[in-house]
């Protein structure tokens, strides 16, 4: 099976997110892919502002049924695509993504773990679930939740094979590097995919965005890690398709085979979060 991950700039203009998307999917379809990972808030973008977002100016909000959804799945059709958008419920705004096909949607996630300024504008997901799709047992993460080693245990536990982790992730805003790939949140980025691969024995699939917004850039790093931790393909900090191939069930298997984390692991052992 071929998996692809994007490194791609989206803004507020849906129509130019739309059509960018539909060319990341042509793209994807074109080189075999059967699962395609977008990043976070692909649609519509990311906050302008990390450190004093203005609530003026925040990215569209979409009800979980939205017909925009459905314009992405059927750009999707065979193909199992993961997106992600801000999710409105009630008076409540989500940093959210969605993995679907032509067929409808597959599974959902809301971002659990919220930075400080990100907690001002969005409300936080509660939980963490694996689903079946066409192209095996996937689970999802948005950004910072994959800084927490507990999330995307939950998800290997849960039975995901594969977890896709969306990102709209910048360069350090505090501490900027004159070279990206100085930059600490640049290898802290690629820390947490090949950890979260290793530690879990699971492919993680890595997408992010690309170009600048306000005063923040993008970091890209999409890549494909594979269950030894390894990159098995990726994008660098330009825009474009990591795609790799490889047998996902075989991959872990041969990874498990001598030691298998999930099965030695001792919860009885391990202190319950605070």
């Amino acid at each position: 099976m071929r998996i692809a991950a994007a490194a791609a700039h989206f803004g507020r203009d849906l129509d130019h997110d739309l059509g960018r998307i539909g060319k990341l999917v042509g793209d994807a379809r074109a080189a075999g892919a059967a699962l395609l990972v977008l990043p976070d808030a692909a649609l519509g973008g990311y906050l302008a502002d990390l450190r004093h977002p203005d609530p003026d100016a925040l990215p569209p909000a979409f009800k979980p049924d939205d017909p925009i959804l459905g314009q992405v799945a059927a750009l999707a059709r065979e193909m199992v695509v993961c997106v992600g958008y801000c999710e409105a419920d009630g008076d409540r705004r989500y940093n959210a993504a969605v993995a679907l096909t032509g067929d409808g949607v597959l599974g959902r996630h809301r971002k659990v773990h919220l930075p400080a300024a990100e907690s001002t504008v969005y409300a936080p997901g509660d939980s963490f679930a694996a689903f079946d799709t066409p192209a095996g047992r996937i689970g999802m993460l948005i950004d910072y939740d994959k800084t927490f080693p507990e999330s995307a245990r939950t998800l290997a536990v849960d039975g995901a094979q594969i977890v896709a982790c969306l990102s709209a992730w910048p360069a350090s805003i505090t501490n900027q590097a004159p070279k990206l790939a100085q930059d600490r949140q640049s290898k802290l980025f690629d820390l947490y995919d090949c950890a979260r691969a290793a530690e879990n024995q699971i492919v993680v699939v890595s997408s992010n965005q690309t170009g600048a917004v306000g005063g923040m850039r993008f970091l890209g790093q999409a890549k494909v890690v594979g269950p030894a931790g390894n990159i098995l393909a990726r994008t660098w900090a330009k825009a474009g398709l990591a795609v790799a191939e490889l047998d996902v069930a075989a991959e872990i298997a041969a990874a498990r085979r001598v030691l298998n984390h999930l099965g030695e692991l001792r919860p009885a052992t391990y202190r319950s979060a605070p």
